[in-house]
């Protein structure tokens, strides 16, 4: 398995959570530590604090710690925008990170009392980024999705990975409105089934022919991912690889660095018995392997898709 120009022993990654608080610090270090020992991929939480207050750097420093594994930066859509690259980059290269993952959280950004509410010229300046990057960019939802028609677009202008972090794990709109006077939090709320299912995504991008976009191996699956069977199954459906946050942030809060190595053990365990169990000797079989579809999820994947036909706007799920 591999990404990024390293073989993986297991095609999962640790997503980008957390930083710039000595909490947060302090998970960055032990998650690295836990990412080195299992050979997987570790992401950082936003790096928008450095840009103003570089004295928090070393909280973000996690590369010693994990010198044998990929580790991901992590900035918003909004600074690649209106920060200078220059200045980014040189942060990308003082942290020795194999990637700059941006991050696109307009629905956060709406309803967060400080957030942005100006997106535009956004696209324009992601494609910039990735022009003259020095480490390959990977782009990621926050937990709401990435339409078919925009993944394929950023596959195509260069971007060397999506992550569709689509609905199903962590609503932050619902998060952000905790933070509003109660007299605020209805608006936010209306939001909280937001968004594009990861699975709903995975299984427009790639029908079971498998002709999917052309882009198998750029595909990165996270959002509502919590155990092994989840990952077999985002994988099945055509994920390079499969991400997860709220699993391991609860792990290495309540038990450190070995909780992680546990948990990540028996994902793995329930992976290699999904292998077995379908007779697939590599994960390639397993991505060929029939499967079908719950009755009502395979009608709304129809829905879906004559909705993706129609506009390559985002859609919204109407009940």
């Amino acid at each position: 398995m591999d990404f990024l120009g390293q073989s993986l022993p297991l095609p999962l990654f640790i997503s980008c959570m957390t930083g710039g608080s000595e909490g947060g610090f302090q998970a960055n270090k032990d998650l690295a530590r836990a990412a080195q020992s299992l050979g997987i991929p570790v992401g950082l939480g936003s790096m928008r604090v450095v840009l103003d207050q570089p004295e928090l750097l070393p909280h973000f420093d996690i590369k010693p710690l994990a010198p044998a594994v990929p580790v991901l930066a992590n900035m918003g859509a909004v600074q690649i925008r209106d920060r200078n690259h220059g200045e980014i980059f040189s942060l990308v290269e003082r942290l020795n990170v194999q990637s700059l993952v941006v991050h696109l959280n307009p629905g956060q950004e709406l309803f967060q009392p400080e957030g942005d509410r100006d997106f535009r010229g956004i696209l324009s300046a992601l494609f910039r980024l990735v022009s003259h990057s020095p480490v390959p960019i990977i782009v990621k939802e926050t937990g709401f999705g990435i339409h078919p028609s925009l993944v394929r677009e950023l596959l195509e202008e260069g971007v060397a990975y999506v992550d569709l972090a689509g609905s199903g794990g962590t609503n932050w709109i619902t998060v952000e409105s905790y933070r509003l006077p109660a007299t605020e939090q209805g608006p936010a709320r209306s939001f909280d089934d937001w968004g594009l299912p990861t699975t709903m995504l995975l299984a427009a991008l790639f029908p079971e022919d498998q002709s999917g976009l052309g882009f198998h191996n750029r595909v990165l699956a996270s959002g509502g991912l919590r155990s092994g069977m989840d990952l077999a199954k985002a994988l099945v459906l055509g994920a390079h690889l499969g991400g997860m946050a709220l699993p391991f942030i609860r792990k290495v809060t309540e038990g450190g660095v070995q909780a992680v190595i546990d948990t990540v053990k028996e994902f793995e365990t329930i992976l290699r018995s999904v292998m077995v169990l379908t007779g697939s000797r590599n994960l390639e079989e397993l991505r060929r392997q029939p499967y079908w579809l719950d009755p009502a999820f395979e009608q709304s994947l129809r829905s879906f898709r004559r909705a993706t036909l129609k506009s390559g706007a985002v859609v919204s799920k109407v009940v």
